[in-house]
């Protein structure tokens, strides 16, 4: 009977083994995943993350629209304009606060680190808006500058070393939730986020500075956006340690041990000797350069080359981040899905100098075109960073990812900081063309050719790194060209 017994039992056991190991497999999946399996968690800690970037990025880029009033209401010209813009990258260039930023966020972690640089921006903007909203420091100056540049220029310069350190954050988040899976896509989304803020900075500058009768005014909205964007980071904080509980827990589960070697000094040493690294860091440069520069004085352009009032001008080159938003997501998706990121980056540059060649060219004022060139700068701008910044894990260990995307943002901002102060110079020493009243203050005119043909240096040279980035990822077998989503996935 029980001999009966025990091979009745032998018998279902073995009749039925596919079915066991079926769920014994589901629920060995199911409890070996971490919290970035999750579709819900990660795309939630990337909507955070992004509106954090979102509300520094509306800063970044509130004043460009304002650029006629400042000189109507505060009495600056074109050169004190570029020296104030160019302070965003003062204590990111010449401290080196990047490359630190990176460091810290190596050996530190990203919530620690983002931490710390939201409550940056937030401390940079007050200084900035209340140097703009201060007459204490009328008739002062400071260096020879203007007190009033001066002091504004430093919260600037404040707040660009959190928005950096921010940036420089939220791309080693995205690489901690994705890799593997939807990377550029995850990028895209984020860039197109915080294109979102420039668009918001370009259309309601003037409106909120007239509404509320000041060129302050809108520094004041930001500064309470850029105080909910910190408090979302800090939310995100308590999801990014539920990740690294269950990252964790997978480790016991699986009795895998985590031999990746931390960060040292020497990994500093190790980059700068990649020369795939180099190649996007001058294309980031150089692209950048030629962007967002542009983007501080294009409002004066339409109202200078293209003849739109001041008070429409603002909302033409706003329309730029509106393609960025649907294309850089589309882009990375490609990039994810099919590969091609080197391709996609040397198309990018082809479209910048289009853009800025015909802006150069004297006798083309068309309303329209400037609106069609627009949009193709939103598509350029939709190309290179959907496959540039995705592309750094494919050359730089994770270990390193925070120095080495810290050392980019440094080098980007060299160019960030010194191009707006060139193009301010040039603007004031050789391209005054006459004067026209601003609400009966009589303001400068400006012939921007001279200017737009810098740009489209930049473009030019961007090209041919972008063409040289693609000959060292054949040489070497980065994988620039090939999908970032693993098949197994």
């Amino acid at each position: 009977m029980i001999t009966y017994i025990n091979n009745e039992l032998h018998s279902i056991y073995f009749l039925h083994l596919p079915i066991i190991n079926y769920y014994f497999l589901k629920y060995m999946e199911t409890i070996t995943n971490t919290l970035r399996d999750s579709k819900a968690a990660r795309w939630t800690a990337l909507a955070v993350v992004a509106f954090t970037m979102l509300c520094g990025y509306y800063l970044t880029d509130v004043m460009a629209p304002l650029k006629p009033m400042l000189e109507k209401e505060l009495l600056w010209n074109s050169t004190d304009y570029g020296f104030f813009t160019s302070a965003y990258g003062w204590f990111n260039v010449f401290l080196l606060m990047l490359i630190f930023g990176g460091i810290i966020l190596d050996k530190m972690g990203v919530r620690f680190t983002g931490k710390m640089a939201t409550i940056i921006m937030v401390v940079g903007t007050a200084i900035k808006y209340w140097a703009i909203s201060t007459h204490s420091l009328d008739g002062h100056t400071i260096l020879g500058w203007k007190a009033q540049v001066m002091v504004a220029g430093l919260g600037f310069a404040t707040f660009g070393v959190g928005v950096e350190v921010a940036g420089i954050t939220v791309s080693k988040i995205i690489v901690k939730w994705f890799k593997g899976k939807e990377l550029a896509l995850a990028m895209g989304l984020e860039m197109a986020t915080a294109r979102l803020g420039t668009t918001l900075a370009m259309v309601t500058s003037i409106p909120i500075a007239t509404a509320l009768h000041g060129v302050s005014k809108p520094i004041l909205v930001c500064l309470i956006m850029l105080c909910i964007g910190m408090i979302a980071f800090f939310i995100y904080a308590t999801m990014d340690k539920k990740l690294d509980q269950s990252v964790a827990d997978e480790a016991v589960r699986s009795g895998s041990v985590d031999d990746e070697e931390s960060f040292r000094i020497s990994h500093v040493l190790e980059i700068l000797k990649n020369k795939g690294w180099w190649y996007i860091a001058i294309l980031c440069v150089l692209f950048y350069s030629a962007v967002f520069p542009f983007i501080k004085y294009a409002t004066d352009l339409m109202v200078n080359k293209f003849h739109v009032s001041e008070g429409l001008a603002g909302n033409i080159p706003g329309l730029l981040p509106f393609g960025t938003i649907l294309l850089t997501p589309l882009f990375g998706n490609i990039y994810d899905r099919k590969g091609k990121g080197a391709s996609i980056m040397i198309i990018g540059a082809v479209l910048l100098i289009l853009v800025h060649a015909v802006y150069s060219i004297p006798f083309l004022t068309s309303t329209p075109l400037a609106i069609v060139m627009i949009m193709l700068l939103g598509v350029a701008l939709s190309l290179v960073p959907s496959a540039m910044w995705p592309s750094v894990p494919k050359i730089i260990p994770e270990k390193q990812l925070g120095t080495a995307y810290g050392m980019i943002f440094l080098i980007q901002n060299i160019g960030l900081s010194l191009v707006p102060l060139l193009i301010g110079w040039v603007l004031n020493k050789y391209c005054i063309s006459g004067t026209r009243l601003l609400d009966g203050v009589p303001v400068s005119n400006y012939n921007y050719t001279l200017p737009m043909i810098i740009f489209t240096a930049f473009g030019v040279l961007a090209l041919v790194f972008a063409l040289l980035l693609k000959a060292e990822d054949k040489k070497k077998g980065y994988g620039l060209e090939l999908p970032n989503i693993k098949q197994h996935e």
